[in-house]
């Protein structure tokens, strides 16, 4: 085996390896917003402590699932987007906490900042991985559009009836997304 054919394999070796890794971290991200979506829908409108660590717990959740996609990448693959959205999500989850404290217009529209921030570092991923994975068109569109909910979380967050319950479909066309890229995954193998 010459050289060439040895670095095509690590290649593809590790490509298979992380495709494997981002298929089952996707699932788990749809499960956890499915969960999250009904949780919010049936608890957060008669509870306001559940419905605060519902709040809470969303970006949260973010860091977790971020520090699970840097541990499924190659040693050497470029990581640098995924440290930066662990840096956002733990300031989202500390600024969501803080901002509860004034109020949930405040909350929201840190929520939107973020949304805005990842949904970026989504894209940026989703195009750096489709040349080597395939089937990120999901994460890519999915990118896009949480930085447009983000926008509308911001411009809309004064607005009457704006509350948790208005982020749950955010959540739901997340979950929706990641079980496409999941399953896009799954029939690239």
């Amino acid at each position: 085996m010459n050289l060439s054919n040895q670095v095509d394999t690590r290649v593809s070796s590790d490509a298979e390896a992380t495709a494997n890794s981002l298929m089952k971290l996707y699932f788990m991200r749809a499960a956890f917003s499915i969960i999250w979506v009904i949780a919010v829908s049936t608890l957060a409108k008669t509870n306001l402590a559940i419905a605060a660590i519902l709040f809470i717990i969303y970006p949260a959740w973010d860091v977790i699932a971020t520090y699970l996609d840097i541990k499924g990448n190659p040693p050497g693959a470029e990581k640098v987007p995924q440290y930066v959205n662990v840096l956002i999500s733990i300031a989202a989850t500390i600024g969501v906490l803080l901002a509860l404290q004034v109020g949930i217009i405040e909350a929201i529209i840190v929520f939107g900042i973020w949304a805005i921030a990842t949904g970026l570092i989504q894209l940026i991923l989703g195009l750096r991985r489709r040349k080597q994975l395939g089937g990120q068109w999901p994460m890519i569109i999915s990118g896009g559009q949480s930085m447009l909910a983000g926008v509308v979380f911001i411009v809309t967050a004064h607005k009457p009836n704006q509350g948790i319950n208005s982020l749950a479909g955010y959540a739901a066309f997340g979950a929706f997304y990641f079980l496409l890229a999941a399953f896009r995954l799954r029939s690239t193998k």
